[in-house]
């Protein structure tokens, strides 16, 4: 795969024809691209859990220097009882993924041990699940016109209201979604 064509650090941002509920209106973070598969995170969709019921689930204390309560994700349709922990900087835990300079990808229980401490990365969204593409099929949904792309941004990932991410992150490429309808039209 070359470096052009490959949508690491990229959002997947679903146009308004993708039916599919569990991506409709979605932006996914693209965290790994190459010819076995893509993995990425959906980062707006917010599940009824929180940070605090992840850290009781997983008997991790909440001390003083605990965050505020973190939402928690709905990262995808794999894998929905597995943790994931977008984060900057892109500190190395037990177990790191690192995507760019600036963000990595944790998924051992230590970077929540330190979060619970106050002791965790800056900026950090968390996730349950993934989504995943098997060899060729991201590229296949590409070519029938299912997603945007456009380049990530940290402000979009970490600062940016859930409710505006699907909008915004399709700013950053020029397309403003209102204007485009969900069905084909005829002349």
């Amino acid at each position: 795969m070359s470096e052009s064509s490959c949508l690491k650090n990229h959002f997947l941002i679903a146009l308004p024809s993708l039916q599919d509920p569990n991506f409709s209106r979605s932006v996914t973070y693209i965290c790994e691209h190459t010819d076995d598969g893509a993995m990425g995170l959906t980062i707006n969709r917010p599940s009824p859990l929180g940070l605090d019921d992840i850290l009781q689930h997983m008997e991790i204390e909440r001390t003083e220097q605990t965050p505020d309560e973190l939402p928690v994700f709905i990262g995808g349709p794999v894998q929905e009882d597995r943790g994931f922990l977008l984060h900057s900087p892109p500190t190395r835990w037990k177990s790191t993924l690192v995507v760019t300079d600036e963000l990595a990808v944790t998924t051992s229980q230590d970077i929540l041990q330190a979060i619970a401490r106050g002791e965790g990365p800056e900026e950090v969204l968390v996730a349950l699940g993934y989504a995943g593409w098997g060899p060729g099929q991201l590229e296949h949904e590409l070519q029938q016109d299912s997603w945007l792309v456009a380049p990530a941004s940290k402000e979009i990932l970490f600062h940016t209201p859930v409710e505006q991410r699907w909008e915004a992150a399709a700013a950053l490429a020029g397309v403003d979604l209102n204007l485009i309808t969900s069905t084909a039209g005829h002349a």
